[in-house]
C-alpha cells in the first residue's frame, strides 16, 4: 500500500461566472521513505497539489488516501489532527515566530500535541543539535542567518517525528552555498531517518537531489522519472 495515492484529483476555483481548473485529473503514487521533487513553471498547480497533499486543502473532486485513510472528506480538526502527527512543513520564508527563541518555535507543535514541558524542552534541544544549531537555541529569528533560520524550520518540522515531510521551495531565501547545506540535510532526513520528504521547485539543480522527479505542466504530470543517481 503506498504511502500517499492520488486518484484524478482536480482544483478549480471560481473566476466570476466561470471556474479557474488548477489542477486536472492528477493520479499518482508515493511510498513510504520516497524523496520525491515536485517541479512545474509558475502557475503550473504545483503549490496548489503540495497544500492538496499536506491536507491544508481540499480538491474540488477525486480521492486522496493518505496512509490508507481517505482523507479528502474529512473534517477540519481530523485533518488539523494528520497534520500534526505525519506532517512536517518547510517553506520558503521559514514562518518563525519573530519574538520566540530558536528552542521555543521548535517546541510549538509539541504544544498543539499536549506535551509535556520538560519533554518538548528535551526534544526540541535534540532536534536543533541534529541541524547543528546546539549553539544557537536562545537565539531569536533576526539573529539568525537565513540558512540556521531553514534549520529551525526543520528541527520544527521532525521533532514530532512526523514521517513526511513537505519543503516549499525551501532554498528559494538561501545563496548557493546555504542551499546546499539545507539540501544535504534533507537527504540525511530521507537516507538515514527514513522519512519521506517531498520537495516543490523550480529549480533544476534542487530537484535531481530527489530520487523522482514529477513534473506538472498547466495542472497536469507531464512527466514522472526516476533521478539517476552517479
Amino acid at each position: 500500500m503506498a504511502l500517499i495515492e492520488l486518484k484524478n484529483i482536480t482544483k478549480s476555483y471560481p473566476l466570476g461566472e466561470v471556474q479557474l481548473q488548477i489542477l486536472k485529473g492528477i493520479s499518482l503514487q508515493i511510498e513510504q521513505g520516497e524523496f520525491v521533487a515536485i517541479m512545474g513553471p509558475s502557475g503550473s498547480g504545483k503549490s496548489t497539489l503540495m497544500n492538496i497533499l499536506g491536507c491544508l486543502d481540499r480538491p474540488s473532486s477525486g480521492s486522496y488516501f493518505l496512509d490508507g485513510k481517505q482523507v479528502e472528506g474529512l473534517g477540519l480538526d481530523e485533518l488539523a489532527e494528520i497534520r500534526n502527527k505525519k506532517i512536517g512543513f518547510v517553506f520558503q520564508g521559514f514562518n518563525l515566530l519573530s519574538r520566540t527563541t530558536a528552542l521555543e518555535n521548535v517546541e510549538l507543535p509539541m504544544v498543539y500535541s499536549n506535551i509535556i514541558e520538560s519533554e518538548r524542552k528535551k526534544r526540541a534541544t535534540e532536534a536543533l543539535a541534529k541541524v547543528g544549531l546546539a549553539d544557537r537555541m536562545d537565539h531569536l529569528p533576526n539573529q539568525l542567518s537565513g540558512g540556521q533560520q531553514q534549520r529551525v524550520a526543520i528541527a520544527r518540522a521532525v521533532v514530532n517525528e512526523a514521517p513526511i515531510i513537505f519543503a516549499d521551495e525551501p532554498t528559494g531565501n538561501l545563496d548557493t552555498k546555504m542551499s546546499v547545506e539545507i539540501m544535504d540535510l534533507f537527504t540525511k532526513l530521507n537516507r538515514n531517518l527514513g522519512r519521506t520528504i517531498i520537495l516543490v521547485t523550480h529549480e533544476e539543480d534542487i530537484a535531481k537531489y530527489a530520487n523522482r522527479i514529477i513534473k506538472i505542466v498547466d495542472g497536469e504530470i507531464q512527466s514522472d522519472e526516476e533521478v539517476a543517481k552517479k
